[in-house]
């Protein structure tokens, strides 16, 4: 009799052993911690875009000291990749297999996650929230681990071409690209809107991101004899664009700008402010620069962190604006996890994010997802360069009306 309670008692525990070892295995969390991963250009020509890093560092510190998340502090390891695809393998590695991370959040750069997404996915590892506009994140067929956060380049791409032909349909564009997916995003969102026109309306260079500078480039486009310019390229670039446009007196009608380039700290005063003048972009976040936001609720909070927390950062970079707002979405998502922090739970939660109000979103731009929609945001609002901020002018336009 005792012989079979034992054996009747061992098998119980069999049965219940799975899920505690499940919980207690996932990689990066105890009882006490959330191992957190990260890689962010802290040097190289995307380095710009560092500050994003150094803000979410100070965000989980400061959370930490709050209490952290269901009593676990959030210990985030954000590493330098230089903007360089094989140095981001080999920091993804070092996260995922030797620090085992739970999982990787807001990891910058379209040809950087291009050379880790297969390998995340392969370790069923959380690829969350990219520092990336590529269209490509949104697609959980093939990749179910990866996800985006800002709008799809692509569907920006629509939105300044439907734009320019509303002026003129028979106009000409010039497109400045960096020679990688993140570039290639805005030709495919051109010719989604002018179909088999864009051969013929279209005039299109691109530079490679080790490159010197873009003046050779900008030269040749100025000769194709065209309406509007579209630059699709990183904030080094973008300033260049700006200022070798003026120096040679060129301004055709309308200036597109993409909207991972538009930070007042690191393109338009590098460039000279008064040099890009009437240049549009698209936005879906709050600009520091923006009076409009002086009394608003969100940026007065965004404005409080920064000046308890990061007093010396130059507070006119939209960058930090971006950081607070794609941190803000993890704790919540970590939030709504609860006790089960399995990576399985963490997708999940992910997944089924309903309307999500940001502080440093613009009104009527939401955070969504579900388990067939990896684009948390569609929303994005036009805006024009005064000299001095970006102004807003026209309705919130939703991406997915323009596929």
């Amino acid at each position: 009799m005792l012989r079979r309670r034992e054996l009747l008692a061992t098998s119980s525990a069999a049965l219940a052993a799975p899920r505690t070892a499940r919980a207690q295995s996932t990689p990066g969390v105890t009882a006490t911690e959330i191992k957190i991963g990260g890689i962010m250009p802290y040097s190289g020509p995307a380095s710009a875009y560092g500050v994003i890093g150094r803000l979410e560092q100070v965000y989980f510190r400061v959370l930490n000291e709050a209490g952290g998340i269901a009593g676990r502090k959030i210990n985030f390891i954000s590493l330098d990749d230089g903007y360089s695809p094989p140095k981001t393998v080999e920091q993804a590695r070092r996260l995922i297999e030797q620090e085992r991370v739970a999982f990787l959040f807001n990891t910058l750069g379209t040809p950087t996650n291009s050379a880790i997404q297969r390998y995340v996915n392969q370790r069923k590892v959380p690829h969350l929230f990219l520092s990336t506009g590529a269209d490509k994140w949104g697609n959980p067929q093939e990749f179910p681990w990866t996800i985006g956060w800002q709008p799809s380049y692509r569907t920006e791409a629509q939105i300044y071409t439907k734009h320019l032909l509303a002026q003129k349909q028979d106009a000409r564009m010039a497109i400045l690209y960096q020679n990688d997916d993140f570039g290639k995003d805005y030709l495919h969102g051109v010719r989604d809107i002018l179909g088999d026109r864009f051969e013929r309306q279209v005039r299109a260079v691109s530079h490679e991101v080790t490159d010197a500078t873009i003046d050779s480039q900008i030269v040749s486009l100025q000769g194709s004899g065209v309406d509007a310019m579209l630059t699709a390229t990183t904030p080094k670039f973008a300033a260049q664009t700006i200022r070798k446009m003026h120096d040679i007196g060129w301004k055709p009608s309308l200036h597109y700008l993409t909207n991972v380039s538009i930070s007042v700290a690191s393109v338009m005063q590098p460039a000279g402010p008064e040099k890009g003048v009437g240049i549009i972009t698209s936005a879906y976040l709050k600009d520091p620069t923006d009076p409009a936001w002086r009394d608003d609720p969100g940026m007065t909070e965004w404005r409080a962190f920064m000046q308890k927390h990061m007093a010396d950062a130059d507070h006119t970079d939209v960058n930090y604006a971006f950081a607070y707002g794609v941190s803000k979405t993890l704790e919540h998502v970590l939030r709504r996890c609860g006790n089960d922090l399995s990576r399985e739970n963490i997708m999940k939660q992910v997944t089924s994010i309903d309307n999500l109000e940001v502080p440093t979103l613009l009104p009527g731009v939401r955070v969504s997802t579900s388990p067939t929609n990896y684009h948390p945001i569609r929303q994005m609002q036009l805006a024009r360069w005064t000299g001095s901020t970006w102004e807003r002018f026209g309705e919130v336009l939703e991406g997915a009306r323009l596929t």
